[in-house]
């Protein structure tokens, strides 16, 4: 019996001293789930998109089966992520895999301390400062050849690279954000441009060295001098003396931001809403435009609006957008155009990404994925809404690099132009039929 009891003893110690082999994923049944739920939860915005997303999936489910480890099953689903082309999709990392060894994580990168533009078929420093101001490049050059690659494929293919890792919700978000975040290059590098000064008069080989520029855009080539404000919304004058507010963010405050700024400018006769730059964010869309209706007053041609806030501006409104202008920024901008508020300038259509979200949870508990399943703004192009179009500006206007050379803003120039010959025709709003009135002291 002693001898039965020891055994018996031996062995449950040894079972509960052994520990339990960890479950290896399977990392090929966790990808058809996700192609499956994303399928399922963003089947509206994939047909919108034409996009064939079976298909698509398929192949990403091939691919896992040849997956060894949670970081490169990690890369695999960013890169399924990016075919969504989904300007706020992302993967979300739990616990078990936000620390892997990423690979941006032991690369540093910063800008040349310059951006770009397209003008035509040719691609135009929009403005520059730190290592490619000292280099030599200025704002109005062409760039002609990067590394003595053409400088249009040299970015087309700098942008489809970051297509491949990163989802965008349009071809031009994807070009503009180009112009910016994808001249960033290791710290470290030399990169070698051929340049053209302004009126193409010399070409000259310019080198880069990259150290720690910025190269997150703020969105204007350049902005009007003495601006006020915060890190949300600046204001002041253009040089012909219209009001100019610019939007960086829209955050919750933006409407006590507009009465500031509305309350600073005081009369103007024209009033320039620029939210080139704007990264989106959160607000009250009703008394954001109740602040450009007159007291007393309510608008309504698409949507109704009523007036609000103490300093509320109704004369004629122009506004500018391009492809940096993103989700919150998007609505915040579109409402002017496609409720009838404002005439719209800018370089493109605004970037495509503004939609209702989810979150989709895997099984495997490794990563869960954030995507878009609705547009947002339904009324807008014609009942399309906005993601994976964008806001569509009344005009696209281009910069002019003699304009860009003068650290002039060829859509503020535009934009001036506008307000004091006004395209009444294209817009609902008229000022007058709402008692507003320039008063002497605007005509000045």
């Amino acid at each position: 019996m002693r001898v039965v009891l020891t055994l018996l003893s031996l062995l449950l110690v040894s079972t509960v001293s052994t520990p339990a082999l960890a479950k290896k994923t399977d990392y090929t049944m966790d990808m058809q789930f996700a192609v499956d739920a994303i399928g399922k939860e963003c089947r509206a915005l994939i047909k919108s998109k034409g996009l064939k997303w079976k298909k698509i999936g398929k192949g990403f489910v091939k691919e896992a089966k040849g997956v060894k480890n949670d970081l490169d099953y990690g890369l695999l689903l960013i890169r399924l992520i990016a075919k969504l082309r989904d300007g706020h999709a992302y993967v979300k990392f739990s616990s078990q895999t936000e620390n892997l060894d990423w690979p941006w994580k032991s690369e540093k990168k910063a800008g040349p301390g310059m951006f770009w533009s397209r003008i035509g078929d040719k691609i135009f420093v929009k403005n520059s400062w730190g290592q490619a101001r000292g280099a030599g490049i200025k704002p109005g050059y062409e760039i002609v050849s990067v590394n003595g690659k053409k400088a249009l494929a040299w970015l087309e293919e700098r942008v489809a690279e970051r297509s491949e890792r990163q989802s965008f919700s349009t071809d031009h978000q994807a070009f503009w954000a180009g112009c910016a975040w994808g001249l960033a290059e290791p710290v470290g590098t030399r990169v070698v441009y051929d340049v053209k000064t302004e009126k193409g008069k010399l070409k000259k080989k310019r080198k880069v060295d990259i150290k720690d520029d910025n190269y997150v855009p703020s969105g204007p080539a350049f902005m009007p001098k003495k601006l006020d404000g915060n890190k949300d919304v600046h204001w002041g004058r253009t040089e012909k003396g219209y009001g100019y507010i610019h939007y960086r963010r829209c955050k919750g405050t933006i409407s006590q931001h507009t009465d500031e700024a509305l309350a600073a400018l005081g009369d103007v006769r024209g009033l320039v809403l620029d939210f080139r730059g704007n990264g989106g964010g959160g607000f009250d869309h009703d008394a954001f435009m109740g602040r450009f209706i007159p007291t007393g007053k309510s608008m309504s041609f698409s949507k109704s609006y009523a007036s609000a806030g103490d300093n509320p501006y109704g004369g004629p409104i122009v506004v500018i957008v391009n492809g940096t202008t993103r989700s919150a920024g998007e609505t915040g901008s579109g409402i002017f155009k496609e409720d009838g508020r404002a005439y719209m300038i800018g370089e493109s259509p605004t970037a495509g990404m503004s939609s209702s979200k989810t979150t989709i949870a895997l099984p495997s508990g490794l990563y869960s994925l954030y995507v878009s399943v609705h547009s947002n703004m339904g009324r807008f192009n014609k009942g399309k809404g906005i993601e994976g179009i964008g806001v569509v500006p009344h005009e696209i206007v281009e910069y002019e690099p003699d304009d860009l050379a003068d650290e002039r803003d060829t859509l503020i120039l535009r934009a001036e132009a506008l307000l004091a010959d006004f395209p009444q025709k294209k817009v609902k709003y008229v000022p007058k039929k709402f008692g507003w009135k320039p008063s002497k002291k605007r005509r000045k």
